[in-house]
Parts: structure tokens; sequence; C-alpha cells
């Protein structure tokens, strides 16, 4: 069997409060296969956007190990650590994360940008800005390239932040309360994209939400109490 896309052993963080140690995360052990979509639920407070952080590579565990594809990425340095980020992980927020002067097509642009030199972006330019176009178009907002944030709906914005994020070719999507700020009928829309995404590229998704309904639809729960992992 394949390695899981993104795992984490025995994964802790802590934060210190002058001199107090404030544990987050007490030990997770959590894998993600390639194509699978698993639900992590947990009351507020119990450490997923944490964990999110750490697995994501924005933030580095206190102790134990997260590997990408089997291979650990910590002790990575930290520009080789970064561009595994951009080139592995795509990020999906409650707050969608939109530059407000740039248009929907210039902000997922934008992600193409930041990872490569301005050289090589300059030599493909034509390209990248066609895979934009139509990764755009496959989340429904063709007639919306030029608008900026403030002219979108916001499940307009959040479709931007996916497919911004798509543009990155990642191997997994992590995404912290993508409809948590939108109501329930756009919301429904924007989880049905995301599982149509899912099912056609064949992406690895570990979705952070409070909604026991969205989670049935994922093919596995998680469960985060107290910092750890309890099914």
């Amino acid at each position: 069997m394949n390695a899981p896309v993104l795992s984490a052993e025995a994964v802790t963080k802590s934060y210190w409060l002058g001199k107090r140690e404030i544990p987050i995360l007490k030990g997770v052990d959590l894998a993600v296969q390639r194509g699978e979509m698993v639900a992590l639920l947990g009351a507020s407070g119990a450490g997923k956007s944490t964990l999110l952080h750490v697995l994501g590579l924005l933030d580095a565990p206190t102790t134990g190990r997260v590997l990408y594809d089997g291979n650990q990425v910590h002790d990575l340095k930290v520009t080789e650590r970064a561009r595994l980020r951009h080139q592995h992980v795509g990020f999906v927020f409650q707050f969608y994360h939109l530059i407000p002067e740039l248009t929907a097509l210039q902000n997922v642009l934008l992600t193409r940008m930041m990872q490569c030199s301005v050289a090589q972006y300059w030599r493909q330019r034509k390209a990248t800005r066609q895979e934009a176009e139509s990764i755009l178009g496959d989340v429904g907002l063709s007639s919306r390239l030029l608008h900026r944030p403030s002219e979108l709906s916001g499940g307009e914005r959040q479709r931007v932040a996916i497919a911004r994020a798509l543009l990155q070719n990642p191997r997994v999507v992590l995404a912290d309360e993508p409809t948590g700020n939108l109501d329930s009928e756009t919301a429904d829309g924007v989880m049905d994209l995301l599982f149509r995404i899912n099912r056609e590229r064949q992406l690895a998704f570990l979705l952070v939400t409070h909604n026991e309904e969205l989670a049935k639809r994922c093919h596995r729960v998680v469960r985060l109490r107290d910092g750890v992992v309890v099914n």
C-alpha cells in the first residue's frame, strides 16, 4: 500500500505564556490517503486549527513528526519546507484571505507567482493565465474573472479561494471551516463543489467543520478532543 499523502505521528504542540506552558496538541496520530475526504470535528479549543497549521507547515510541532508521502518534512531547511508547502498543500480558509485590490483572476494567479522566480513566471505567464481561467471556469466563475472581492458574493469569494488552491496542483487540500461564513444554501453549493473536485481529481481533503451532517458525507470522520484524536 502506498504511503499516506499526509500523516502525523505523535504530534504535540505547546505555546508559552510567560513561564507557563500551554499544551494544545497532546500526541496526534493521523493519516490521510490519496483521494480521501476526511472530516475533522471537535469543540472550539480542541486544537483543530493548530493541527492544520502544523500539518500544512505553517508551524512546527513541538515533538512528533509530520510526513508527506512517507517522508519527514520538519527537518528540511526553511526554504525547502516553503517550496514543499507551495507544491504539496492547498489551503482554503473560512474568511477567504483574498487581496481586495486584485481581481478574482489576479488573486488566483498570485499563488503561482509565489512559487517561482519572476523570470520563470514571465516565461509561463500565458499558459498560467489559461490554466487559471480554466480553473475559475470549472468552479463556476467564468463571467467573474475581472471582479474584485468586494464585487463578489461570499460563495463566489470562497470559489476564488478554492481555485487559488487548485492552481498549485496540490496533493492535499486543508480546509478550515470553508463554509462557516456562508448561509446554508451557499454552503451546500461550495461543499458540492469540493466533493466534485475530490472525486474528479482524486485529491485528499482534510476538512475542519462543526457540521455533523456535512461530516457524514465524508469518507471518514476524525474527532479531536482535548488535543488528541479519540476515534
